[in-house]
Formats: structure tokens, C-alpha cells, sequence
């Protein structure tokens, strides 16, 4: 623990100074983490990082998966008959060679799977997808809405 310095000289007082404490608070030292080596061999296989932005323009849903160092064959879309996109795919574990000494594994391995229920205007049939520097994108053309037909009547008085 740090403590104040008095301003009437030299002496130290005992109070408790947090900005100026030479600890280091550590949040996750009570937490359990899986060694790098149960990460290498695949006993943490939750692939959580698949993020994925679904927005609507006035002509399509345009889902962006960010899939870094996955290639397109690795990945696969697909439209159930229910009108759902299913989004899935693996990351294969990095091969451990027994001479080299791992320092930190941050990176995830396993299989993903993300679906979507897609709205009634979804063109199911004309669905595209590509993808470019790491990043899926999947376009869902929409149907365009008929306005109803609207007469005015008049009001008799």
C-alpha cells in the first residue's frame, strides 16, 4: 500500500492513497482458465467469435459475418424451408509441434453455427453470399410490398 506523503515535512502519514498504489489489481486472478494446452487439443472447442451485423435497406437483409483466417469453403449458408438462413462453419485447431512452447492462446477454434429467422418479404430463392478479406456477407433480396389501394369516400352530410 502506498501512503500520502504529509505536507508538513518528511513524515508519511498512513492514509491510504488508491491513485498512487504500486499494486497491481489483477480482476481475473480468481478465475479459472484452461491451460494452453487443453486449448490446442480442442477440449475448448466453443467457436463464439462469429459476430454478425444484420441490416435492412429498402431492396435486401444484409448479413456481415466476420470469419477471419477462415476460407469460403469452410464456411456454408443455407436456407431452410421455414424461411431460416443458417450460418455455420469450422476453424480448424493449429497443430502442436512438442518443440515449440506456447505463451498465450487467444484464439478460437471449433465449429460456429449462427441461424436467423428471416422475415415474410425474404426472396428465399435469390439469395446470394460472398465473401472477401475474412468477412461473409450474405444478401437476402426483399420482395417489394404492394401498398393497398386507397379511395377516399366521400362523406355525405
Amino acid at each position: 500500500m502506498a501512503l500520502v506523503p504529509s505536507f508538513f515535512g518528511n513524515t508519511r502519514s498512513s492514509i491510504f492513497d488508491p491513485f498512487n498504489s504500486f499494486e497491481l489489481w489483477d480482476p481475473f486472478k480468481d478465475f479459472q482458465f484452461p491451460s494452453s494446452s487443453s486449448i490446442i487439443s480442442g477440449e475448448n472447442s466453443a467457436f463464439v467469435n462469429a459476430r454478425i451485423d444484420w441490416k435492412e435497406t429498402p431492396e435486401a437483409h444484409v448479413f456481415k459475418a466476420d470469419l477471419p483466417g477462415l476460407k469460403k469453403e469452410e464456411v456454408k449458408v443455407e436456407i431452410e424451408d421455414d424461411r431460416v438462413l443458417q450460418i455455420s462453419g469450422e476453424r480448424n485447431v493449429e497443430k502442436e509441434d512438442k518443440n515449440d512452447t506456447w505463451h498465450r492462446v487467444e484464439r478460437s477454434s471449433g465449429k460456429f453455427l449462427r441461424r436467423f429467422r428471416l422475415p415474410e418479404n425474404a426472396k428465399m430463392d435469390q439469395v446470394k453470399a460472398s465473401m472477401e478479406n475474412g468477412v461473409l456477407t450474405v444478401t437476402v433480396p426483399k420482395e417489394e410490398v404492394k401498398r393497398p389501394d386507397v379511395k377516399a369516400i366521400e362523406i355525405s352530410g
